[in-house]
């Protein structure tokens, strides 16, 4: 989830502090930024976090503000 790892960067953190924040180890986390493991309390956390959606994290949606509805982005297709 290339997702996971640009908003970890654009934060200025490092795997292991995120690791830390998230109670998992340094080599457990890197598998969520590249997909291999994929726990919803995990990507929860890490949506709560970020304040984003877990939608946005796994690319299921381009919008990352979880506050913005499907009826939101539908009206302002076209």
């Amino acid at each position: 989830y290339p997702r996971i790892r640009a908003l970890r960067e654009d934060h200025d953190l490092s795997q292991r502090q995120v690791a830390e924040m998230l109670g998992m180890s340094q080599t457990g986390y890197p598998k969520y930024e590249t997909g291999k493991m994929n726990s919803t309390a995990v990507l929860i956390k890490l949506s709560t976090f970020y304040h984003t959606s877990v939608d946005y994290l796994l690319g299921l949606t381009p919008v990352s503000s979880p506050s913005v509805s499907y009826t939101h982005l539908r009206a302002h297709e076209t």
